[in-house]
C-alpha cells in the first residue's frame, strides 16, 4: 500500500497512485535525536517500531550531510514497502546541476512532478528548487492558479519526508524549503511550518547561518509574519553584525533584495545600506541578474544618496543590454527613469539592439525604453522609427496604458516618424476597439500628446468633455496639470479644428496659466539667456518700458517678451492698451525647451507657438544655440534687430 500521508497541512489526503516511490534516508548529526522513515511510525520517545524488517538509520558523529530521498530502481507492487538501504550515497555537484537544468526545463508542474519521480537521489537543497519551480509555475497573485496541485501525491509525500526529516537538513537546505513553502501559501499553522520555523529559529540560535541563508531565512519570516517579525528582527541584528566589505556578491544582493522587501523601509538601516553601496562600487563585473537586482533594490529603497553606484551600475548595464532578459531591461531602464540619470554609452547600446528588441520583446519592455527616451529627453530617431514601426505591426500586443505610454513619447519630444500616417491610423483604430477600455486619465493624456504633434482624433475628444467622462477624472482626483491639459486640449479644438461641433469645456475646468511650477505645460524661461536678451533689447529699443516680460496672456500663455506696435510700425511702451496693432512674442528658447541631442522643439513648445501665431502674435524664436554664439553687445543687438524688425533700419540712440 502506498505511504499514507496523515498529516495536517492545511491539504487534503489524495488517493494513492502506484507505484510513486519516494523514500527517505537520513544522513544525520550526532545531536539529532532517533531519524524516522516513511515507512515507520516513530513514537514521542523516539522508539521505532519495526516495519517489515526497517531498521534505524546509524549517525554518523559530528557530521551533518544532506538528507537525500531516494527511488528503488525498479518498482514493486503497491502492497509492499521498500527497506532502507544501508548507505546511501549524496548527489554530486554535477548531478545536482543536470537535476536543476531539467528542473528549469518544466513548463508545468506535472512535469517537475515527472521528474521528482525519476530521480536516484535527491538531496534537500533539490527538493526546495523543485518547490520553488512550482511555486514560479502556479503562483497568480497572492494565490495559487491551481490550488489542487498541493494535493498531487508526489508533492505531499514531499512535504510529509520534510516534515519527518526537518531536523536533519541542512542549514541551506531548511531556510530555502520554508520559504518555498511559503510562496506555495502553505497555512503557517500546518504541521510542515511549525516545525520548519522551529528549526530554523534553533539554527539562528546557534549563530551558524550564512549571510545569504540568513537573508532566505528572513524573506519567509517576511512573508510569513510582516516586518513586525521577532526572527526578523533577529535576522536583522546578525546581518548587522558582519562586514559588508567582506560580503560576496551573491550574499551583497541576498541583503538588498531583503531590504527591499520592506524590512528597509522608512529609512531604516541607513548605516547598512551605505556600508552595502561602498562595497557594491567596488565589484567591477556584475552579470546581468545582479546589475538589474541592485538597481531595482536602489529604486524600491529610494536610495537617492547613492547616485555613484546608480552611474557604476549604468555603466556596466551598457555591456549587458543585448543580453538582459526583457524584465530585467525593464526594471534597469525603470531604475534610470526614476533616477534621472543616462550616458551615451547606454542610449547608444540600446539604438543598436531596437531593430531587433522593438518586434521582439515584451510589450512593457517596449514601452518602458519609449518612457526613458521620453522622459530624458533624448530623440533618438533609430529608436522612434523602429518603435513606429513595431507598434504598427504589433498594436494588439499592448494594454490601453503602454499604447498611451508610447504615444505620449512621441508627444513630449514633438516627433513625428516617416510612418506617422500609419501609427495614428493605428491609433485610431485601437480608440474605436478599445475606447471603453481606457483609463480616464490614461485616456486624457493619450488625446493630449496627439496634438502636441498636430494630430487630432475629433471624435474621440468630444467625449472628454461630456460630464460623465469628467465625473470619471474627479474620481481620481483632479490636479493642476489634468486641469490644464484638459485647457489646452479644448483650446486645440477651437484654434486648429474649426469643424469641431462638440461639446464645451466647462469654465470650472478652466485654468489661467499653463505655466506651473513642477510638471508644467510650459518650460520656464532660462534666467540667464533672459538676461542676456533683456539687455540687448534694451539697447535696440532705448528703454526697459518698450517690452514686457513674462506676460500672461489671456490665451493662458506666459510670453517671455512682448512688444506692442501701433499701425505705422512704431514701438509702445509696454503699459499701453489702447492702439495696439500689432504684438511680437519673442520666445528665448533655452537648452530645457529642446531635446537634448537635437535642436528639436519639445512639443508642448511646438503647440505654444503654433497656438499664439493663431491668436496673432507675430512669433519670434530666439535660440540658445543662436544667441549664445554672439560675442558682443553690438552682435547681440544686431542680431535681435534682424530677428525682429527684419525689414526695417535700426535707429541709434
Amino acid at each position: 500500500m502506498f505511504l499514507k500521508l496523515i498529516r495536517r497541512f492545511g491539504i487534503q489526503r489524495y488517493p494513492p497512485v502506484a507505484p510513486i516511490c519516494l523514500f527517505t534516508r537520513l544522513l544525520s548529526t550526532s545531536t539529532a535525536g532517533p531519524s524516522s522513515c516513511v515507512a515507520c511510525l516513530c513514537t514521542s520517545v523516539g522508539r521505532c517500531i519495526r516495519r517489515q524488517g526497517c531498521g534505524k538509520l546509524q549517525p554518523d558523529p559530528g557530521i551533518r550531510s544532506l538528507t537525500t530521498i531516494f527511488r528503488e530502481p525498479s518498482f514493486v507492487t503497491s502492497s509492499s514497502v521498500r527497506l532502507h538501504r544501508n548507505s546511501v550515497p549524496r548527489p554530486t555537484a554535477a548531478e545536482e546541476k543536470a537535476f536543476q537544468q531539467r528542473l528549469d526545463s518544466c513548463s508545468a508542474s506535472r512535469l517537475v512532478f515527472k521528474l521528482l519521480r525519476s530521480v536516484e537521489i535527491l538531496s534537500d537543497t533539490m527538493a526546495a528548487a523543485a518547490l520553488h519551480q512550482v511555486a514560479d509555475l502556479e503562483q497568480e497573485g497572492n494565490s495559487l492558479k491551481d490550488p489542487t496541485v498541493l494535493e498531487k501525491d508526489t508533492i505531499t509525500a514531499l512535504f510529509f519526508q520534510l516534515e519527518q526529516d526537518c531536523g536533519q537538513l541542512t542549514d541551506a537546505g531548511l531556510v530555502s524549503v520554508l520559504l518555498a513553502c511559503t510562496r506555495l501559501f502553505l497555512d503557517p499553522w500546518s504541521t510542515l511550518m511549525v516545525r520548519l520555523v522551529t528549526e530554523s529559529q534553533d539554527r539562528l540560535d546557534r549563530g551558524t547561518l550564512s549571510v545569504g541563508q540568513l537573508c532566505t531565512l528572513g524573506q519567509a519570516m517576511l512573508a510569513i509574519d510582516g516586518p513586525g517579525s521577532a526572527m526578523l528582527e533577529q535576522v536583522m541584528e546578525d546581518i548587522q553584525k558582519q562586514e559588508p566589505s567582506q560580503w560576496s556578491l551573491s550574499d551583497l544582493i541576498a541583503v538588498y533584495s531583503l531590504l527591499q522587501g520592506g524590512v528597509g523601509e522608512d529609512g531604516k538601516y541607513r548605516d547598512l545600506l551605505n556600508a552595502m553601496h561602498t562595497h557594491a562600487l567596488t565589484v567591477t563585473h556584475m552579470d546581468p541578474p545582479a546589475v538589474s537586482v541592485l538597481l531595482g533594490a536602489l529604486v524600491t529603497l529610494n536610495q537617492t544618496q547613492a547616485m555613484p553606484l546608480v552611474i557604476s551600475l549604468c555603466k556596466q548595464a551598457v555591456q549587458h543590454v543585448p543580453h538582459f532578459t526583457d524584465e530585467e531591461l525593464t526594471l534597469v531602464v525603470g531604475s534610470l527613469i526614476h533616477f534621472g540619470y543616462s550616458n551615451s554609452h547606454f542610449v547608444e547600446a540600446i539604438e543598436k539592439n531596437i531593430p531587433t528588441m522593438a518586434f521582439t520583446s515584451h510589450p512593457e519592455t517596449v514601452t518602458k525604453v519609449m518612457q526613458f527616451f521620453g522622459r530624458r529627453n533624448i530623440l533618438s530617431t533609430t529608436v522612434f522609427n523602429a518603435v513606429a514601426e513595431s507598434f504598427v505591426y504589433r498594436a494588439d500586443d499592448y494594454s490601453t496604458s503602454q499604447v498611451a505610454r508610447q504615444i505620449m513619447a512621441f508627444g513630449k519630444l514633438g516627433y513625428l516618424p516617416p510612418n506617422a500616417g500609419d501609427m495614428f491610423r493605428t491609433v485610431e483604430t485601437i480608440l474605436y476597439k478599445r475606447f471603453l477600455h481606457f483609463q480616464p486619465r490614461t485616456l486624457l493624456n493619450l488625446l493630449h500628446s496627439c496634438t502636441l504633434v498636430e494630430r487630432f482624433p475629433v471624435n474621440f475628444v468630444s467625449q472628454v468633455f461630456r460630464s460623465n467622462f469628467l465625473q470619471q477624472l474627479q474620481g481620481t482626483g483632479i490636479d493642476h496639470i489634468i486641469l490644464a491639459q484638459l485647457t489646452q486640449l479644448y483650446m486645440t479644438m477651437k484654434l486648429e479644428c474649426p469643424s469641431y461641433k462638440g461639446p464645451s469645456l466647462l469654465p470650472e475646468y478652466w485654468v489661467k496659466s499653463f505655466l506651473m511650477s513642477g510638471r508644467s505645460l510650459e518650460t520656464p524661461v532660462s534666467a540667464q539667456l533672459d538676461n542676456s536678451v533683456k539687455r540687448g533689447l534694451i539697447k535696440l529699443l532705448g528703454a526697459r518700458s518698450y517690452f514686457g516680460s513674462k506676460v500672461l496672456t489671456p490665451y493662458c500663455y506666459t510670453l517671455d517678451v512682448e512688444i506692442k506696435l501701433d499701425a505705422e510700425g512704431y514701438v509702445l511702451p509696454a503699459s499701453q492698451i489702447d492702439d495696439v496693432y500689432k504684438r511680437i512674442a519673442l520666445c528665448i528658447d533655452g537648452q530645457k525647451r529642446f531635446t537634448t541631442n537635437m535642436r528639436q522643439l519639445l512639443g508642448k513648445e511646438a503647440i505654444k507657438q503654433r497656438h499664439l501665431r493663431l491668436l496673432g502674435y507675430e512669433v519670434v524664436q530666439v535660440p540658445y544655440y543662436e544667441f549664445e554664439q554672439l560675442e558682443s553687445q553690438t552682435s547681440m543687438v544686431e542680431y535681435l534687430h534682424q530677428k525682429i524688425f527684419p525689414h526695417t533700419y535700426r535707429l541709434s540712440w
